[in-house]
């Protein structure tokens, strides 16, 4: 027989031994790899828009090559939550979805202005993340927007259209159609009367070309796709761009953000111009394990250089304008501290 203290030494390094394994299996994620991690696995990317839209697209054409560059390779699935404007899938993201990097959200530019504008529910109320604690991969597009006048419009110069009024066309009040001709009337004093009511941005340049409207702002991926030959043949005058620079397929048109008047004016126009640089944001939810997300943010980036993603993207319509993570980080760290005095202009202008 063993003695009572020569027991409890013979017990002491079994007991050791049971609690290091234990501690092995409450935490084996912790020790993994990536790609150990990854193998295997699926990848989940939430889109906040429904199928078919251009949310949709830049979606689908990074999900089907991204898989090749993240340690481990694992496949993709993209699954559509649309609703509320995005506001729906950026409220799942952030408190319900995995937080092991298996799941990737895709925002809506809106929401990400959501929080300091609070346009897309009563006083914010719906809002339901911290912009800031997402991890943000990036945007693969921006997405200017183009304020343009029919060559036949009897002012086809921002000075003229300080004495001259024209007539735009507009989708409904809140959009973009509506908002940045309204901030040429409130910042440069143009005479731009809107009229409302049009479905689509089709149904608005058909308007300038029969004469009804003389002026419409539009997406420049969608003015190039349905009516580029405006463009190559001169049928418009180009005012002014929207966007943190200036589009490589229109060098010599200024932004916004040139021609602001003021500091106050800037202020809000640099709001504006952030808006259609964070055209299609990618973001992990809080939480997701450093080096994972370390990880998927390099092989995103990887994937915006893969020639087959570029030429799904030349074949979709989709001009790859990317802004990094980092870069993207600090622009929503400026979206969410810009003077509050530059937002309540700002809201306005879209709320008269």
């Amino acid at each position: 027989m063993f003695r009572k203290g020569e027991d409890k030494m013979r017990k002491t390094p079994l007991i050791s031994a049971l609690w290091c394994a234990l501690l092995a299996l409450a935490s084996p994620a912790a020790a993994q790899s990536p790609e150990d991690f990854y193998r295997g696995k699926s990848i989940t990317l939430l889109v906040g828009g429904s199928v078919g839209v251009s949310y949709d697209f830049v979606g689908r054409a990074v999900a089907a090559h991204m898989g090749k560059y993240i340690p481990g390779n694992p496949s993709f699935i993209v699954e559509n939550m649309p609703g509320a404007t995005g506001l729906i899938m950026t409220n799942h993201l952030y408190n319900r979805s995995k937080r092991d990097g298996t799941v990737i959200g895709m925002p809506n530019t809106n929401v990400i202005f959501e929080p300091t504008l609070k346009l897309l529910s009563r006083e914010g109320g719906s809002i339901q993340f911290d912009l800031e604690k997402f991890y943000w991969l990036g945007t693969p597009v921006q997405e200017p927007q183009i304020l343009m006048v029919s060559r036949a419009a009897p002012a086809i110069t921002l000075e003229h259209m300080k004495t001259t009024k024209l007539v735009f066309g507009s989708s409904g009040v809140g959009a973009d159609n509506y908002t940045l001709p309204q901030v040429v009337n409130r910042v440069w004093g143009a005479k731009n009367e809107i009229v409302l009511g049009y479905k689509s941005p089709t149904d608005i340049f058909l308007a300038l070309e029969r004469g009804e409207v003389q002026g419409v702002s539009a997406a420049l991926s969608t003015l190039l796709v349905n009516r580029g030959e405006w463009i190559r043949d001169n049928k418009v005058a180009l005012i002014m761009q929207f966007g943190a620079r200036r589009a490589r397929e229109l060098p010599d048109l200024p932004t916004a953000l040139e021609l602001a008047p003021n500091p106050q004016a800037k202020e809000m126009l640099q709001f504006i111009a952030a808006k259609f640089a964070l055209a299609r944001p990618f973001a992990l939810p809080p939480e997701t394990p450093p080096e994972r997300a370390a990880a998927l943010r390099e092989a995103y980036e990887a994937t915006l250089k893969d020639p087959a993603f570029l030429a799904d993207a030349k074949r979709i319509g989709i001009d790859v304008t990317p802004i990094d993570g980092p870069t993207m980080t600090s622009m929503i760290h400026a979206i969410q501290t810009t003077p509050a005095a530059a937002i309540e202009r700002l809201r306005a202008i879209i709320n008269p």
